[in-house]
C-alpha cells in the first residue's frame, strides 16, 4: 500500500532516529535535510509495519495486544506526520505574505 515511500528509505518500525537525530550530540554533525529523511523514513516504516501487523492478525498470525499496538503506533505516527505537514503548509503561507 506504500510502495510510493519506498524511495524515501526502506526502515523498520520507528527506531528513533529522529530522536538520535535531534539530540545535542547529534544535530552538529547532521543537517535538516538528513534529519527529515530519516523521520519520514522511521514513519514510513512505522506505517508499514501498522500494516503488517494488521494483515497477520487478520490471518491469524499476530494476537490481538500485537496488531493493537502497532496499528495505535501507526496512528500515532500518522497524526504526528499530518501536524508536521500542517505547520510547514503554514509556514509556508506566511512566507509568501511577506512583503519583498
Amino acid at each position: 500500500m506504500l510502495d510510493a515511500l519506498a524511495p524515501v528509505g526502506s526502515a523498520g518500525p520507528l527506531t528513533g532516529g529522529a530522536v538520535r537525530l535531534l539530540s545535542a550530540g547529534a544535530v552538529q554533525g547532521a543537517d535538516f535535510t538528513q534529519m527529515l529523511a530519516q523521520v519520514a523514513a522511521d514513519a514510513a516504516g512505522s506505517i508499514k509495519a501498522g500494516e503488517a501487523a494488521a494483515i497477520s492478525g487478520i490471518q491469524g498470525k499476530a494476537s490481538v495486544p500485537q496488531v493493537v499496538d502497532a496499528v495505535l503506533s501507526a496512528e500515532r505516527t500518522l497524526q504526528t506526520t499530518l501536524a508536521v505537514r500542517d505547520k510547514m503548509v503554514a509556514a509556508c503561507q506566511e512566507i509568501s505574505r511577506m512583503a519583498i
